[in-house]
């Protein structure tokens, strides 16, 4: 059994940029940083990686429509290293992806809320939606006979 299986959870380092296939599907690209922090005996060390995400379909649109530099974000996916000949110089060149599954947005940003107030604010804001209320029931259904006979602690299979 093989697993090919990504979570990285980090700051995009670019807005996504959306596009579409020839055959019209979906596709957007950003990366991601990842910090690792650890202690040594001359302190605090901490190093950065990047990561190139790829998303597909209606993910794509979802990302490009609420995702910014700077963000936080839950990516779920598979690596894929992709290899093409550079037309200019010739050389062969390769470039490893996250192609993401699933994505979870981090928490709005605290200047977000405020903007939102703003009708001539540029940035998208995601739609409100509405609050949905759950009706309370004050009555319970009646229950048959066979029903309402109570039932003892002792009558219990596990």
């Amino acid at each position: 059994m093989n697993l090919n299986k990504v979570f990285i959870l980090g700051n995009l380092t670019r807005d996504p940029e959306l596009r579409q296939t020839p055959s019209g599907q979906n596709v957007a690209t950003f990366g991601v940083a990842t910090n690792r922090i650890w202690g040594s005996p001359t302190g605090k060390q901490t190093q950065t990686e990047f990561h190139n995400i790829v998303v597909w379909g209606r993910l794509a649109e979802i990302a490009h429509q609420y995702l910014a530099k700077g963000r936080l974000v839950l990516v779920e996916g598979r690596l894929n290293t992709r290899a093409w000949q550079d037309q200019q110089t010739g050389q062969k060149r390769s470039r490893t992806e996250i192609v993401a599954e699933t994505l979870q947005l981090g928490p709005r940003p605290a200047t977000a809320t405020s903007q939102s107030q703003t009708p001539a604010s540029n940035t998208p804001q995601p739609e409100i939606l509405p609050e949905v209320q759950l009706e309370e029931f004050n009555e319970v259904p009646a229950a048959s006979e066979e029903i309402k006979e109570e039932i003892k602690v002792e009558n219990i299979p596990f």
